[in-house]
C-alpha cells in the first residue's frame, strides 16, 4: 500500500559485496578500486552483531506505484559472527541473501540463513529472494548458476545474478522484491466458496427458527455483496 513502509534486510557472508550493492543500487556511485580496497581493510575489523546501516530508497512497481523501502544492511557473518541474532528475523517484510559468485563458502551460508528465517520469522509471510554478485568475475567462479538454481527451487527462493558494475542487475531483484511486499492481497477462490457455504448456513439456521420470519413482512431484504475474485 502507497504510504508503508516495507523492510528489507540485507544478509550474507562476509565479503560478498552487501554494501557496495546496495550503495550502488541506491546512489549509482560505486568506485571497483575503492571498494575492493575497503573490503580488505574490512576483514581484518572485528566484527559486531548489529545492523550497519539503514538505507532508505523510493522503488517503483511494475504496477507504477513507488513505495517508500528501508533497506538494513547487515554485517556480514562468518567464523566468528556465525549467524544472525534471533530478533533481526522479526521485522522484515522481505530478505535479500547475497553470496559471492565466487566463494563456495559464501554460497553455502545461504541454507543455514533461510533455516533460519523459515524458524523465527513465526507465522509471519516474508518474502526472500537471493542474489549471486560478482557475476562478471566467469574466470574464478566456484558456484554453478543451474547449481544454485537447484538450490532456490527446492526452498522457493526467487534467485539471480547481479554485478556491482552493471546497477540495473541489481535494480530488477529488489523491484521485484518490492513489488512481491506490496501486492495488493486478493481473495482467492477458496474464500469465495466459503462466503457462500456461510451464507447458505446462515440461510438455513434462520430458516429453521420457530415462529419467527427470517425478513421482517413488506420489506425488501437487504443483502450484502463485495467483490469477489476467482
Amino acid at each position: 500500500m502507497p504510504g508503508k513502509i516495507s523492510k528489507i534486510l540485507v544478509c550474507g557472508h562476509a565479503g560478498v559485496g552487501k554494501t557496495a550493492a546496495i550503495e550502488q543500487l541506491i546512489y549509482g556511485n560505486h568506485t571497483i578500486g575503492m571498494v575492493g580496497i575497503l573490503n580488505s581493510l574490512y576483514n581484518y575489523m572485528p566484527m559486531h552483531s548489529t545492523i550497519e546501516d539503514i538505507y532508505t530508497a523510493m522503488i517503483e512497481t511494475d504496477r507504477g506505484v513507488k513505495e517508500k523501502v528501508r533497506i538494513y544492511d547487515t554485517g556480514g557473518l562468518d567464523g566468528i559472527k556465525a549467524e544472525l541474532p534471533r530478533h533481526y528475523f522479526a521485522f522484515p517484510d522481505g530478505f535479500v541473501l547475497f553470496y559471492d559468485v565466487t566463494s563456495w563458502d559464501s554460497f553455502q551460508k545461504l541454507d543455514k540463513i533461510k533455516k533460519d528465517i523459515d524458524k523465527f520469522k513465526e507465522k509471519r509471510e516474508v518474502h526472500i529472494i537471493a542474489i549471486g554478485n560478482k557475476s562478471e568475475q566467469q574466470e574464478t567462479r566456484q558456484v554453478d548458476f543451474n547449481t544454485a538454481q537447484a538450490w532456490a527451487n527446492k526452498e522457493k527462493v526467487r534467485l539471480w545474478e547481479a554485478s556491482v558494475k552493471t546497477r540495473q542487475s541489481l535494480i530488477d531483484p529488489f523491484q521485484w522484491l518490492t513489488n512481491q511486499i506490496t501486492k495488493p492481497q486478493t481473495k482467492g477462490k477458496y474464500s469465495y466458496v466459503a462466503a457462500q457455504q456461510m451464507r447458505l448456513t446462515l440461510q438455513l439456521n434462520l430458516k429453521d427458527l420457530p415462529g419467527k420470519s427470517t425478513f421482517l413482512p413488506g420489506r425488501k431484504a437487504k443483502t450484502a455483496s463485495t467483490n469477489l475474485e476467482l
